[in-house]
């Protein structure tokens, strides 16, 4: 909010959403403990208590993923458990597995006993976090390719209608700005990261065809 209200201004009543910051998918409501508690304890308005809980999750956490990364698994031993696995030679931890359907820590617990205890509110950040797994390599492999392309031209005849994922409200900015390069969209209050990104593969992929 802070960085659209100083850099971009706003003309119209702003409304706050975490899709308009880069890294939304990491500013998730159950990882808001350790992403903000360290900040309030330097800040001074932690209390003692709170402060202890967060210190004892942090390293519980700590542990457990790096326990739960170590554990690696063959595909051929993975089959032999029961679960259903690309036999490409790749090797897969307890981290990996956990990403899987319907797979939890107990789950994988009944599959693997030799699994390490971990806490409930660390199981379930550890679920989380394997989930988001995927999503979140793709999130910064998307802002380092805009990060790239700021410059790319934006042809004057861009129809913003025939841009896939872009929303009606998003399109109407567009369309009155008509923004010469990327970058100049991403200026434009109320234009989100993920719209720029489908902006930047509309045009790249319109740029492949014109060439073949």
């Amino acid at each position: 909010m802070i960085d659209d209200l100083t850099t971009l201004g706003t003309a119209e009543p702003y409304r706050m959403f975490t899709s308009r910051a880069e890294f939304r998918l990491s500013l998730r409501a159950d990882n808001a403990d350790m992403r903000l508690t360290a900040k309030g304890i330097s800040a001074g308005c932690v209390g003692s208590a709170r402060e202890k809980h967060f210190s004892e999750k942090r390293a519980a956490l700590e542990i457990a993923r790096a326990q739960f990364s170590a554990m690696l698994f063959t595909p051929p031993e993975l089959m032999r458990l029961g679960l259903t696995i690309n036999q490409d030679g790749v090797k897969r931890s307890a981290i990996d597995i956990l990403a899987m359907a319907d797979m939890s820590v107990n789950r994988l617990r009944t599959i693997v006993p030799d699994l390490p205890d971990t806490r409930p509110d660390v199981a379930e950040q550890l679920e989380i976090e394997a989930r988001y797994t995927g999503y979140l390599t793709r999130q910064t492999a998307d802002i380092k390719a805009f990060r790239k392309d700021e410059a790319l031209h934006l042809p004057d005849s861009l129809n913003y209608s025939q841009v896939g994922g872009l929303s009606v409200e998003v399109c109407q900015k567009l369309s009155n700005a008509r923004p010469a390069t990327l970058g100049a969209a991403a200026r434009i209050p109320g234009i989100t990261p993920a719209a720029l990104v489908a902006l930047l593969r509309h045009v790249q992929k319109g740029k492949l065809a014109n060439a073949s």
